[in-house]
Formats: C-alpha cells, structure tokens, sequence
C-alpha cells in the first residue's frame, strides 16, 4: 500500500508562482520526468521549484541530489532553493558531476586500489606529467620529428574518455595527423595511468570514471547511495557526456528513487567535447514509465524572433516538437537579414549600426555579435577599433593576441625589423629543444651579425641580403643546429631577390613554415589554419609590409586601451553565448560554407548538420528584442577571395518572418 504525505500547512502556493507548464513539472509524481525546457522558459525556475516543493513535501534534504556542469550554476541554483525553503535546504547534496564525484571518492577510494587522501592533478598538473612522459618515451623522437606537446596529449586523452571510446578511435576521427606517433603514445598513455596510481592522483576525467567503476564493481556501494538519494535531479541534460550518464543511471535508478532531467534538444551543441545528443533522446527508452513535460513560454524575446526561431529549428528531422511562445508583445521590429558585398563592407555594416544604437542610448553591454567561429570576428574587431566601440571578447583572446597569430607576425615582424629580439625569441622558441638559454646564445650572434651588417649598410633597414649568407658564421649551439639552416632558409624565402612578396604572400609562407609546430603544439590545428587562411584573405588589399605591421601594433594598443570600459559591446561565439542574452543580437558569416562549416556539408553527416542548425538556433535565441542576420557575398578582396552564398539557415527561412536590407 502506498500512502502518501501532504505538503506541510501554510506552504507556498506554487501555482500562483509558476506558470502552469512549470507548475505541471514542479509537481509531477512522476517516477521518471523528463522536463524539455525551451530557450528562456525559465529552466532554472523549474528545477529550483521543484526542489523546494521536495523539500516542503518532507524530503530530508540530504536525499536530494542535483547535478549541474558548472559551479556557477550549483551555487545559483542552491542559493535560490534557499531562499525559498530558508534553512531546511541546508544538507542538498548539490554540485558539478565532478564535485559529487570527489565527495563519494573521497569516502571510497580504497575499493578501487587508491590510498586515503588522493590528490587531484588539475590541467597544469596533468601537461607536467604529459611533458615528463613524452621526454621519457619519445625524446629521440622529438628529436627527428616534432612530436605533439603535453596539452594536445591531454586534449585527445580527455575526449576519448568524454566520447566512451578507446584513444586510438579518438585519434582516427579527431587527430589523424597524429597517426604516425601512435605507438609512442600508447606507452605514454599507458605510463600515465601507471603514475597516476602510484602517486596517488585522479585526474578530472578520473574522477568520473572511477566514481562509474566503484557503483558497477560493489554493488553494496550502489545500493547504499540509490537509497540515500531518492530524488535525483539533472540540469542541462542534453549536455550529458558517457560517464555522466553513466553515472546518472547509477545514482538515479533505485527502485524508489526518482529521477527528473532538465535540458532542450534544441540547444545541444557540444558534441566535439563529448556531449551525446542521443541522452535525451532515448531517455524514454531507457526509462519506458518517463512522463515527458515541455516548458514553451518564452520570458525573453519578442514575437518576431522567437517565430523566426521556431521556423529554423523546424528544419531538423530529429527533435521534440515544440513551440516556443511569447511571454513579451512589446516591440516587433522583424528580424533583418543584411547581405554585404565583402566581409569589410560587414564588418562597416556592424560597426556603423552599433554606433547608431549606443547613439539612440542602448548601452553597448546590452548589444552582442555572435559567430561560429573565432576567425569570423577579426574584421568587426577592427573596424570596431577604428570606430572608438569598446569590445570585450568572451571567445577567447583578441584576434591578433591568439599564440599561432602571433607566431607567424613574429617572421614578418623579424623581416621588417632584424633587431626585433622579441619576434626573434618567439621564432626561436618553436624549435624542438630550445629553451631560453640556448635562444639567448642564438640571439647574441645574431644580434652582433645583424647590427654589423647594417653598419656597413647604412642606407637600409632590414636584410636585403640572403640570411643564409649574412649568417652563415653565426656559431649555433648543439640543440638548435637540425633546425637552424632550415628557418635562415625560410627566412631568404620571405624576401627574394627578384621581387617584393606582399603581406598575403609572406603570411602564407610564413605559415607553411610553422606548419610542422602548430600541428605538434595545438589540438584545434585545424581551427588555426582557418584563422590564418581569414588572415590572408582580409591582408589582400594591404599597401605593403610596415603598413600590415603598424596596423597590427596599434590595434593592440587601442585593445589594451578600451578593454577596461564597463559599457562594452560583446564579441562571441556562439558555444560560448549559450545561456547569455542581449537586448541586440548580430550573427554574421552565416555563408554556406562557413556557417554551416564546409567540413560538415563536405562530410555528408546528418547527425552533424543537425547540430550546426541547433547552433544557429541557439545563437537566434539569444536576442531579445532587436536580431540582425549578415552574411558577405565574398570573403576577401584577392583573385582567391571566397564566394559565399548565403547559408542554407537563411535561405530556408520564410521570407514573410524578416525583413531584407540591401546596402
């Protein structure tokens, strides 16, 4: 006989704070829930709602378990529930996969081989242990070949474990310029487990997948935690990687716990770091008894970018259906679709409109520019220079502040200017096995060959003369000597006696040259060359060299100046805006080729097209009242400037739901 337990007398009355969608949620009896929350329906209402009506219906708190992904967000979520329930939420287990990961680690270690008091080796600890390995196993290697650095081992190790598959499938989908090292890195790998067990150490990946080990292994220890946590909550379930779900099965499948799931299909984005979609989708499946509940009421946009919004997520096969409804009637401007003849003309679009709204009295931290990719923003970060904008950057660092940017100014910068001992170093240092001391004794030479030959050259600048000659009796220590005729004769190569290359041309060789180091050194090798490749494209019409070189100075200048204005627009990719939101929203690139990317139509794969329009309609959720979508006709200004159509998330788009603006 089951009896049931009535909420507490004079408790909230949480249909009058929920609307009935929620409150429906909020409420379930649902053994198994599955909560389809869409884009600013109030997700963290709902979950925080829902713990509160727990703890009010009796639940001892520390019965409760919810997992979130970030800290931020448990803190947020817990902070709320007490204010809702004041003390008696005291003792919810609440936190990160890996915070409640480390909790019951940290009780049970023991059983899987590991000594009481494990430490936990964070991303800088992990690149050490890498970098110790990699001397140790593959030094003669590193010698002849470049062998890939610490954080390149560490990003395919992690993937691999976050995908649930072995290494070696990670590095033939994910790294296959990396196929040549394969069996050095096997025994590093294999070392690295070795160590970290008999240091004592997890690592981060660890600290799930031990924890999965423990509940499957000793079934005393799964039973135990499934009966402590009768109720078990997840946010941002779409999100899920193997080993989180894993876990969550565990935790959550007593015969009389209860599991509720939180997330959108709609806003699953994250499958290049492990992130299944598929989570969500059979979630029924796995529980056949789950009551699925959908949240439509949107708090955040207008009409007319929320209809715009539901018309592009339509295009995907594979999906909850549902509707996102406004909450908001005020102001209904249509969304603008604006083509630009090249990427400057959109970058002068961007920044001209922005200047007309912060005129009008929107304050800038109220307006965003969201692309797919980092290199989308190098012309908006210029032209928004040139204008006096603020901008901050949430995608990472400034274009031209990027290391593989800078590596390749470094050569232009040591052409222009051969007593550059800055640009020198940088250059110097990407050889295997120079360190400070021996790019300082390199320096020392080339720094007194230098300045003796432009003494006897005062009319010129630079070295018009080959390297290879003018430094040809440089005395060059040991570790540097495999590569030091290599970069003198890739420096005659910058400047031919025949003509002036142009600052495309030299980009581009430049390049070529750091090809073997940025594969070693970067595990987003790939997303470098695209940034250089934009590069070289928006070089196309630059005068000369100085004047590539002088633009880039003072950009830097101007960056450091207006960094620390609070009023600043936000520049962004589109994986980083989820779950932020603007007054204005600008998405740009969006060309087919570059958004959807060319690798994924080259590809053919469904599954992963489908992701890129989940992207685009992540990014169109963002706005709240005003939405501009731009796109150049071309990339560049060369003979090699890219033609770029407008993406198909346009094109399929009901002309009735935007308005076009033609420059």
């Amino acid at each position: 006989m089951k009896y049931t337990l009535r909420p507490a007398p004079g408790g909230r009355d949480f249909s009058a704070e929920l609307n009935p969608e929620q409150y429906a949620a909020v409420t379930t009896d649902a053994r198994h829930a599955l909560v389809i929350a869409g884009a600013g329906s109030g997700k963290t209402r709902t979950l925080t709602y829902r713990v509160a009506r727990l703890l009010e219906c009796g639940v001892a708190p520390w019965r409760i378990l919810l997992l979130t992904f970030t800290n931020k967000a448990a803190r947020e979520m817990l902070e709320r529930v007490s204010t809702l329930a004041g003390s008696g939420a005291s003792g919810i287990w609440g936190g990160t996969f890996h915070s409640i990961a480390n909790r019951i680690l940290r009780q049970h270690a023991q059983r899987l081989g590991y000594r009481p008091g494990f430490s936990i080796l964070d991303g800088d600890d992990q690149r050490a242990l890498f970098r110790a390995l990699t001397k140790q196993f593959a030094g003669s290697t590193v010698k002849k070949d470049r062998f890939p650095k610490a954080e390149v081992l560490q990003s395919l190790h992690s993937l691999a474990i976050n995908q649930g598959c072995s290494w070696q499938q990670t590095l033939d989908s994910d790294y296959p310029h990396l196929r040549k090292h394969e069996e050095t890195i096997s025994k590093i790998f294999d070392a690295y487990r070795a160590r970290k067990l008999e240091s004592n150490t997890m690592d981060f990946d660890d600290l799930l997948t031990n924890l999965v080990k423990l509940l499957r292994e000793h079934a005393d220890l799964r039973a135990d935690y499934r009966q402590r946590f009768l109720h078990v909550l997840v946010d941002e379930y779409q999100d899920t990687n193997t080993p989180q779900a894993e876990i969550i099965g565990l935790l959550g499948g007593g015969e009389d716990s209860s599991l509720m799931v939180v997330g959108d299909d709609a806003q699953s984005i994250y499958s290049w770091r492990g992130a299944n979609v598929d989570h969500i989708f059979e979630f029924t499946n796995t529980y056949p008894d789950a009551v699925i509940y959908k949240i439509e009421t949107n708090y955040r946009s207008v009409p007319a970018i929320l209809e715009i919004s539901n018309a592009a997520i339509a295009g995907n096969s594979r999906r909850f259906a549902k509707v996102l409804r406004p909450a908001r009637n005020a102001g209904n401007m249509k969304p603008a679709i604006v083509p630009t003849p090249d990427n400057r003309t959109e970058a002068r679009f961007v920044a001209q409109r922005i200047d007309e709204l912060m005129a009008a009295g929107i304050p800038g931290s109220d307006i965003a520019v969201l692309y797919r990719a980092h290199f989308h923003s190098m012309d908006v970060q210029m032209e928004l220079t040139r204008n006096h904008i603020p901008y901050r950057i949430t995608s990472g660092l400034r274009f031209f502040e990027q290391a593989h940017i800078k590596d390749i100014v470094a050569w232009l910068r040591l052409l222009s200017n051969p007593l550059d001992e800055v640009a020198f170093r940088r250059i110097v240092s990407t050889f295997p096995r120079v360190g400070e001391a021996t790019a300082g004794k390199l320096w020392q030479g080339w720094l007194g060959t230098a300045q003796a030959w432009l003494a006897a050259h005062p009319e010129e600048t630079a070295l018009t003369e080959p390297h290879s000659r003018i430094m040809a009796k440089v005395a060059v220590p040991a570790a540097a000597r495999p590569h030091w005729a290599g970069f003198l004769a890739a420096m005659d190569s910058l400047h031919p006696e025949d003509r002036e290359l142009t600052p495309t041309e030299l980009v581009r060789l430049a390049q070529n040259h750091m090809d073997a180091h940025m594969k070693a050194s970067y595990e987003n090798y790939e997303e470098r060359l695209e940034d250089l490749e934009q590069l070289t494209r928006s070089l196309a019409d630059m005068a000369d060299l100085d004047t590539f070189l002088s633009q880039v100075a003072l950009l830097s200048e101007v960056d450091t100046q207006t960094a620390v204005d609070p009023d600043c627009v936000t520049l962004s990719t589109i994986h980083q805006a989820k779950g932020l939101e603007w007054k204005i929203v600008f998405i740009i690139f969006l060309g087919e080729g570059l958004f959807p990317h060319y690798r994924v139509i080259q590809s053919g794969d469904a599954a992963d097209l489908e992701e890129e329009l989940r992207l685009f309609y992540v990014a169109l959720t963002r706005a709240e009242d005003q939405l501009y979508l731009t796109y150049p006709r071309y990339n560049g200004h060369s003979y090699d400037s890219q033609f770029c159509p407008p993406s198909r998330f346009l094109t399929t788009l009901p002309e009735e739901l935007y308005e076009l603006w033609n420059l």
